[in-house]
């Protein structure tokens, strides 16, 4: 009797290890790796996006201007 009791304990207790810690922190890791590499894909993005914006820089004899209506500014390069 005391044997049979036992088993079912020790079954109960391996039955929630696996359902109560095993199985929720193994969602939470994917879900958290699913995450991360969508935050990866997303500065990788954000990368290529700021490379091709920089390919294109201004020729360096070039002064920076702007017009905003009709004024003109001029900015001076601060060395």
């Amino acid at each position: 009797m005391l044997k049979i009791l036992l088993y079912i304990f020790l079954f109960y207790m391996l039955y929630k290890l696996i359902f109560d810690f095993i199985l929720p922190v193994s969602k939470a890791t994917s879900q958290v790796k699913s995450k991360i590499r969508e935050m990866q894909e997303a500065q990788e993005q954000q990368m290529r996006s700021q490379r091709n914006n920089a390919q294109s820089p201004e020729p360096p004899g070039k002064s920076s201007t702007t017009t905003t209506d009709g004024e003109y500014i001029e900015y001076e390069e601060v060395k």
